[in-house]
């Protein structure tokens, strides 16, 4: 007989398809009505009022939880993170504490769950590299010759992520015209469904750290939309990748799933081409076994496993770090475009319709990139036998342009 699931005290998270079972406990930032904002831990269809806690002598986190970001917290290190975590199992699993201090998720407001403090966007799917390189160079030149050998990204704006339904507003910009730049607003706005990797220690200036350091210094993950302004990226990229086609607003997801509980999802990524250099190789899969996916307008697009993946975070981040770059708490590292191999396992509307070739069907209406108005959705998983590890909601809807 398979062994049940753990059960918690509050009914909603023993639903077999609940987001936040008591397995899952991510963390985040709310406030209330009658409260500043506070961090929380999202439980069923309940937040634990975390600061609370603190406040009642149930959990010790060195006064961090009332701060409005989770950066003090993580800043603890991970025997607290795994301290704090084994607590809330106790205090919330079936014969737990029913007078720990809870917050109806539907009377809260979800912020921005970190203070980033950098943003770095990988490009580490070699299935959406690949349909990419296809679209702009053919299938002979589609890869770079160093895509396999190491992580390829650029630095990004901290400044514009955003907490999941925040709206984001069309950007105007330069584009190509027949006789030289054109400024207009972007007619070729996409999305792309990325897993964010919150980085959770800090490294020195001139400190290299290992492919297995790294994975220590991640505390968790969250949902990630960058979006991206197409034709204003095609007139900007060269030389120097892009700027502001990425710069109008990456969207987040508000609660962050922890590493340990994606643990039991360990899952080898993509199939290599050729071996790494010694810095980049893992000793065990740094991937999940992880659904992820999108919607437009409420119907659902794309979808694939987050195992497609080629690069990990950890190895990333350890690119990241292979000059002596300096890593802080609340560095905010994007996988890039998760896409599977079939044209319905895209994560960006550029591959799904061959560059706005082929238009997708939403809800009756036909689309080759985001219209004013759309909204656009990204969900996750990972299955459990009896329960699920999920990320909640990360959406966002586009705004016209202030032309």
């Amino acid at each position: 007989m398979a062994k049940q699931p753990r059960r918690s005290w509050i009914a909603a998270a023993n639903k077999e398809d609940c987001d936040f079972p008591i397995q899952n406990l991510p963390f985040g930032v709310f406030s209330t009505a009658d409260s500043a904002p506070r961090c929380g831990v999202a439980i069923g269809d309940m937040i634990v009022d975390l600061a609370e806690c603190e406040a009642r002598g149930l959990l010790d986190a060195k006064g961090s939880f009332a701060r409005p970001h989770l950066n003090d917290f993580i800043a603890l290190g991970r025997p607290a993170w795994d301290r704090i975590r084994e607590r809330l199992t106790e205090l919330l699993a079936e014969d737990g504490n029913q007078d720990t201090p809870l917050v109806a998720m539907a009377d809260a407001t979800l912020h921005l769950p970190i203070r980033v403090t950098e943003f770095t966007d990988f490009y580490a799917s070699k299935n959406h590299a690949f349909n990419v390189g296809v679209l702009f160079r053919g299938p002979e030149n589609a890869l770079p010759a160093q895509w396999t050998h190491m992580p390829i990204g650029y630095n990004g704006r901290a400044s514009s992520v955003v907490v999941s339904g925040t709206d984001i507003r069309r950007p105007m910009g330069q584009v190509k015209g027949d006789d030289g730049p054109v400024w207009t607003a972007c007619k070729r706005l996409d999305l792309e469904l990325e897993l964010g990797a919150i980085v959770g220690a800090d490294s020195n200036l001139g400190e290299r750290v290992s492919v297995e350091q790294a994975e220590q210094m991640i505390f968790g993950y969250v949902l990630l939309n960058d979006w991206s302004a197409r034709d204003i990226q095609a007139w900007e990229y060269q030389p120097l990748g892009p700027f502001q086609s990425k710069a109008l607003g990456t969207t987040i997801s508000p609660w962050v799933v922890t590493q340990a509980a994606l643990e039991p999802f360990r899952s080898a990524g993509a199939e290599r081409v050729n071996p790494l250099l010694p810095y980049l190789q893992e000793e065990r899969p740094g991937f999940y076994d992880m659904t992820v996916g999108w919607t437009m307008n409420g119907q659902r697009m794309g979808h694939t496993n987050y195992n497609v993946m080629y690069f990990s975070s950890a190895q990333q981040l350890a690119h990241h770090t292979g000059s002596g770059c300096p890593m802080r708490v609340g560095d905010l590292l994007g996988s890039g475009t998760i896409s599977g191999p079939e044209i319905n396992e895209t994560g960006a509307l550029l591959e799904m319709t061959q560059g706005g070739k082929n238009p997708v069907t939403v809800n009756g209406e036909s689309r080759t990139f985001i219209q004013d108005g759309d909204e656009i959705g990204l969900y996750g998983y990972a299955q459990g036998s009896g329960y699920r590890i999920g990320f909640g909601p990360c959406t966002g809807t586009v705004l016209p342009a202030s032309e």
